[in-house]
């Protein structure tokens, strides 16, 4: 029971309808092996971008679809619904594209925007660092300047793509301590300096590659920053905004997987001479399930609108991002269970689904750091 589709526009829907069959007929079939060898699905990336899907929401002068923020997401929880991994590349790519259509110049979008728009390029954000992650603003990594460019010092930790990214959005400290001291950096892969130190191995996503990095003397000249000089902070969080619509998007997409497969499996398994799903303890955890999920829906769609209609949208987004990713960790863990034994072999996929939940609630902001920016919103104003 994939998303209701029939209040979207004839254009929307249409792209939907490609993007599910791209994802049935291509992106599910490859997800289980890629995972299982933490290969990079790079066909699979190439294939988005001839679909005009690696630049939805940006404008076409600049290699986009110029499409709305919403349409997006909508490609983003399709592709999430039959491989999550490629969603999540996807997403910090539209992460480090966004910051450049928001915060660079004219000539900055011409020359980094469109190839990333178009696909012909894979975008990464580094913001995250070993002693500082929740707490993004007392990152260490600098950027001193030295004629006109700058040269940058530090090390950055989870980084999506990383070392393997065509363009790499980069926070480093021109300034003194804080936010405020902190600018925004576009580097290029093979950058003399840059050095992917260590692939990480992880529960879930493991054919999506993160990255501790090294940066040593690497110089960036002045052309590659973003906005003015201590801008780098604002950049990343609204950035982040952005972002966590679609993680929200991916959380959604996950979730309805893990459901479909439940509904599928009790369908047809059979216990006391009858389905599964014929016993309503089961249905009302289906029902608990599909109602949580279309909640969800809602919640990233309505930040999505108030983006879109340009109002802003940073507590919708972080209640999106909390809630949506929440939902997809018990439903995971609820599909799991209605599959019984089944559900902790690899045979089924829905053991998969719940490892990947898991890291939804901690990328692009805790859920507790998600708890905070609602509570601060409510008790001081967003």
């Amino acid at each position: 029971m994939p998303a209701d589709t029939r209040l979207l526009d004839d254009e929307s829907r249409a792209l939907v309808d490609m993007v599910r069959d791209f994802a049935s007929q291509e992106a599910a079939p490859a997800a289980a092996g890629y995972e299982a060898s933490g290969e990079d699905p790079i066909e699979l990336y190439r294939k988005l971008a001839e679909l005009d899907l690696t630049g939805v929401p940006f404008p076409e002068e600049y290699g986009g679809a110029g499409a709305s923020y919403l349409t997006y997401l909508l490609v983003v929880e399709e592709l999430a619904a039959a491989y999550l991994a490629l969603a999540i590349g996807l997403s910090v790519h539209t992460l480090c594209a966004f910051a450049i259509h928001t915060f660079g110049t004219d000539a900055q979008r011409k020359e980094l925007l469109a190839p990333l728009a178009r696909g012909e390029m894979l975008g990464a954000y580094a913001l995250s660092e070993p002693e500082a992650g929740s707490d993004a603003g007392s990152l260490a990594t600098r950027a001193e300047r030295r004629g006109d460019s700058y040269v940058l010092n530090g090390r950055k930790v989870f980084c999506t793509r990383g070392a393997d990214a065509d363009l790499l959005l980069v926070m480093a400290r021109t300034g003194g301590p804080g936010p405020r001291g902190i600018s925004s950096f576009v580097v290029s892969k093979g950058s003399q300096g840059l050095v992917g130190e260590r692939k990480e191995d992880k529960l879930g996503w493991r054919s999506s590659p993160t990255w501790m990095l090294g940066l040593t003397d690497l110089v960036v000249p002045e052309s590659r920053r973003l906005g003015e000089e201590g801008d780098g902070f604002r950049i990343a969080m609204a950035s982040l905004d952005s972002g966590r619509l679609g993680i929200a998007a991916c959380a959604v997409g996950l979730a309805q997987a893990a459901l479909d497969a439940a509904i599928a499996f009790t369908t047809e398994r059979e216990q006391f001479g009858a389905p599964v799903a014929h016993q309503e303890g089961v249905r009302f955890m289906l029902a608990d399930m599909a109602t949580q999920i279309e909640a969800a829906r809602r919640l990233y769609r309505h930040g999505a609108a108030l983006r879109d209609a340009g109002h802003p949208y940073t507590l919708q987004a972080a209640q999106a991002k909390l809630f949506a990713t929440d939902v997809a960790m018990r439903v995971t863990t609820d599909a799991v269970q209605l599959h019984g034994g089944y559900g902790y072999i690899t045979e089924y996929p829905v053991e998969r689904y719940m490892r990947e939940a898991k890291g939804l609630q901690i990328v692009e902001g805790t859920n507790q750091i998600q708890r905070y920016v609602i509570g601060r919103a409510l008790t001081e104003g967003a």
